[in-house]
């Protein structure tokens, strides 16, 4: 470790904050340099569309950990300040105000942000986004005084604000170009639960909606679609993310559906290390963006950057909550995998993805967190399961431990 002289993180997020925590527990005393683009310290995004929309949490209470702990890690902040350009021979990286930070190991947690399908849209006034805290505090001002709130693309951000809106009485519209909401992380047969879950609470679903044009009007935002138009007061753009690849690609640096690294984080330049959203997940092959992949490949990353012995497998898991249910995703949706429903009067319904030997590949539950932790110990011993116990509601599946 003492030869590692310089270590610089891009990026302010989970997995930046989890690394640098890591490698001061791990003994690293050496200079320990974080590039951000925010002036916040470094915060969670889970709450952004839950608590400090709703109110019940302040911005300063998002902070990864204490502020003692914090002043512990003896960060030197670059910040806000932008990266421009790696400098793989020199082992260098450019800032915007023309500094070049050096550094002996480097960690790439740059996150995504959001996408828009159309970048005039930025430009139209009551069109926002929601991935950061200054997002968050613009949208929930937003929804103090609006009527008639838009969603569009229906997805984990957008069905929580959503919820959020309509539990403050506000007319929701969620347009959705797919025919299903969540379509690529979750079977139809969930996608169709969770759209009972929004109609119940009376949010309108334009499903299969085509393209959408956007216009700024005297009485807010129009919306026009192949079929009609109408007017809202706040429109929420949560289309997606688009990965913050620039720095990587520009570097030279291997991709795939992310940056392309290994079970220790490393990516195809042996000092080069990415954690987080923009890090492709080293067995399944494309981008995991979750709360517990940011974490837990963050502490990952920090270890291999050390050159500690360390292989990150995790299983992908994240959750929602909507309309005050919990709503818990473990593993990775496919096609191809057998279903099975278990239905439960009390509406905590849980639905399964096997593969062709009945092993658990993916499972959501509706409420019921311990079935997910059930799950996890299933999917990590490849247990083999039948089908008919896990539809059976009336058998305990604590009793399959």
């Amino acid at each position: 470790m003492s030869s590692l002289q310089d270590i610089v993180i891009i990026g302010g997020g989970q997995a930046a904050g989890w690394a640098a925590k890591t490698l001061r527990d791990l003994g690293y005393d050496q200079r320990l340099r974080v590039v951000a683009d925010e002036t916040h310290d470094f915060y969670e995004r889970p709450p952004l569309s839950k608590d400090i929309l709703s109110g019940t949490l302040a911005p300063g209470q998002l902070s990864l950990f204490p502020a003692e702990l914090l002043a512990s890690l003896a960060i030197d902040w670059q910040r806000p300040r932008r990266a421009l350009a790696i400098d793989r021979q020199q082992r260098q990286v450019m800032l915007d105000n023309g500094i070049a930070l050096a550094y002996d190991r480097l960690l790439i947690a740059t996150g995504s942000r959001s996408r828009l399908p159309d970048p005039a849209w930025a430009h139209i006034a009551g069109v926002l986004t929601l991935r950061s805290v200054d997002d968050a505090l613009a949208l929930r001002q937003r929804l103090a005084s609006c009527q008639r709130l838009a969603v569009i693309g229906g997805g984990w951000i957008g069905l929580e604000v959503a919820s959020l809106a309509r539990g403050q009485g506000i007319d929701v519209v969620i347009y959705e170009r797919g025919p299903y909401l969540c379509g690529r992380s979750i079977g139809n047969d969930v996608s169709t639960r969770l759209a009972a879950l929004h109609r119940e609470r009376e949010i309108a679903l334009r499903l299969d909606c085509g393209d959408l044009r956007l216009a700024q009007v005297p009485t807010g935002v129009r919306i026009t679609t192949p079929a009609d138009a109408a007017v809202y007061d706040t429109v929420l753009v949560g289309a997606g993310a688009q990965l913050n690849t620039e720095l990587a690609q520009a570097a030279g640096l291997q991709l795939g559906h992310g940056i392309v690294v290994d079970g220790s984080g490393r990516t195809s330049d042996p000092a080069i290390y990415a954690a987080g959203d923009v890090a492709q997940h080293p067995r399944h092959g494309l981008c995991v963006q979750s709360w517990a992949n940011a974490q837990n490949q963050g502490i990952a990353s920090a270890r291999g950057m050390l050159g500690l012995d360390v292989n990150y497998d995790d299983i992908p898991w994240l959750w929602s909550d909507q309309h005050g249910i919990n709503i818990q995703i473990l593993g990775l949706h496919s096609e191809h995998n057998r279903r099975v429903h278990r239905a439960a009067e009390d509406g905590r319904d849980i639905y399964f993805q096997l593969d062709q030997q009945a092993r658990l590949q993916h499972m959501v539950a509706f409420g019921d967190a311990r079935a997910i932790k059930l799950g996890r110990r299933w999917m990590s011993a490849a247990r083999q399961l039948d089908p008919a116990v896990l539809a059976d509601p009336g058998i305990d599946l604590m009793a399959l431990r």
